[in-house]
């Protein structure tokens, strides 16, 4: 494994170093009928796709959470079918029934731009090389449950004014080369002086954009950051060029200028981005969730609301981005923070944040960076875990209302003592399964709700496709091969 390479684990990176000091103090003791109060407290769900799976969600989002803004839905693994299956279901639900218009994925953001132009039905001002979620690890948006999810959006958005669609957008950093190609060609159609003034200030990152983490190594040789300038002054200008045209053109160029200032916002926080990984400390962590919650911010203000109320926004990540890190090992011990701690700060009760677990089965994932997809057998929970309280109850599926004044005061009391909970990201090391992929938490305060799958599967990982359908849609089809 190459030195950087733990850094870029999207869950897992952080705890081979540090699991075994929290599974020492992570092992309380419950009493025997804690799994058979949390059956009673539980609602059992029917299976994924019956007509009221979603409708059990409803609770979160009306009566005393009638305000709800930000909805965070959280995957245990990103490889796991019932997971991503689970959210889209709960994600149909709050478009069509909550007036919620934005999904916001933990994908990079001209990946997700190609799924919105579709799910729009919006031409491509330019087209790109190539289809989107092309670098490792394809199969986390690149996948059957993901496609059932888009080609419902699309169908839905058809029935809708342009307006009201609902869209989706990319919230991750790693598209340093792909953003500046985008911002390039933006300007190369609007701005020729300004284009040749971005390719001047981006040529610092040219060597560098096909492997990025090769300019943390320079800065970290040269003692400081030869890019950071130059990136920062593209910003400024796009910043402004998006100001000037607000003022002359409100209709689809805002869009695009939005588009083209996100990849420029993009490659600024990706420049940092780099260099902090290179230092092997926790601040890359935070410089991404902070990146996923401004560019949340961005998409909340961009995005017109419709008649009624305010935007409403669907974010899909990890459990180890949404739940918040306050209450996990992450925050308490190494000051890590994350984008469902930030959305609590800043929106409180407004935001609700959903977890999902499983005790066993399969999941798609890789021994190492860059290996190809396996399917993977997950090891039974541990005793000492939260997943092994639920697995306990019998249940197959359940969820369960975390929240202070919806449940009994001595079951969240009894929950609320640390315990482990499992992190599985793109990469599963069953073998050091303790070490590499369990962290410390406190559930109560981490969600507002926990979903519960007993038994769970792999996602079904994309192969080549032909798009089927209209020209229009042919056009912008974001899966096809």
């Amino acid at each position: 494994m190459g030195p950087l390479l733990s850094r870029r684990f999207l869950v897992p990176r952080r705890f081979l170093l540090t699991s075994a000091a929290l599974w020492l103090t992570a092992k309380p003791m419950s009493s025997s009928d804690l799994p058979q109060r949390i059956r009673k407290a539980a609602v059992p769900l029917p299976e994924i796709g019956k007509p009221d799976f979603a409708e059990h969600f409803d609770r979160f989002v009306t009566g005393d959470a009638a305000s709800a803004r930000v909805v965070l839905i959280g995957d245990g693994s990103h490889g796991t079918s019932e997971f991503y299956a689970s959210r889209a279901e709960i994600t149909k639900r709050l478009i069509d029934k909550h007036g919620f218009t934005i999904v916001a994925v933990e994908a990079d953001w001209p990946d997700a731009a190609a799924v919105d132009r579709h799910v729009r039905s919006k031409a491509a001002k330019v087209k790109r090389d190539g289809a989107p979620f092309q670098r490792f690890p394809g199969w986390m948006w690149k996948n059957e449950e993901v496609k059932e999810f888009v080609d419902w959006l699309r169908a839905r958005n058809d029935r809708q004014k342009p307006e009201d669609r609902a869209g989706f957008y990319g919230l991750d950093l790693y598209s340093l080369d792909t953003s500046i190609k985008a911002v390039l060609e933006y300007l190369d159609r609007t701005d020729p002086n300004l284009a040749k003034q971005a390719r001047q200030r981006y040529g610092c990152l040219a060597p560098y954009a096909e492997n990025p983490a090769r300019y943390g190594a320079v800065a970290l040789g040269r003692g400081f950051a030869p890019c950071e300038k130059a990136v920062m002054d593209m910003l400024q200008d796009m910043l402004k060029k998006r100001l000037e045209l607000i003022k002359t053109d409100a209709g689809e160029h805002e869009e695009e200028i939005f588009d083209a200032e996100q990849n420029a916002h993009v490659v600024a926080d990706a420049e940092k981005y780099y260099r902090a990984m290179y230092y092997g400390n926790d601040e890359s962590w935070n410089l991404r969730d902070t990146h996923f919650f401004n560019t949340l911010n961005r998409l909340l203000e961009m995005k017109k609301p419709p008649t009624a109320g305010k935007n409403k926004a669907v974010v899909w990540a990890h459990n180890s981005h949404v739940g918040d890190a306050r209450f996990t090992g992450m925050g308490q011990r190494r000051n890590e923070l994350n984008v469902g701690q930030l959305c609590k700060q800043q929106f409180g009760k407004d935001a609700v944040i959903i977890g999902h677990g499983t005790h066993t089965g399969t999941v798609a994932a890789a021994n190492e960076w860059e290996d190809p997809m396996s399917i993977m057998r997950v090891r039974e929970s541990r005793p000492d875990t939260y997943e092994r309280l639920a697995h306990d109850t019998g249940l197959p599926r359940f969820v369960l209302d975390l929240r202070q004044g919806h449940q009994d005061e001595r079951l969240r009391n009894d929950l609320s003592k640390a315990r482990l909970q499992r992190f599985i990201g793109v990469i599963y090391r069953p073998e050091t399964e303790l070490l590499s992929h369990y962290e410390s938490a406190i559930m109560p305060k981490q969600f507002d709700a926990y979903v519960w799958f007993d038994q769970t599967s792999a996602v079904r990982a994309l192969g080549a496709i032909e798009p089927k359908g209209p020209p229009e849609t042919l056009e912008t089809y974001p899966f096809g091969m």
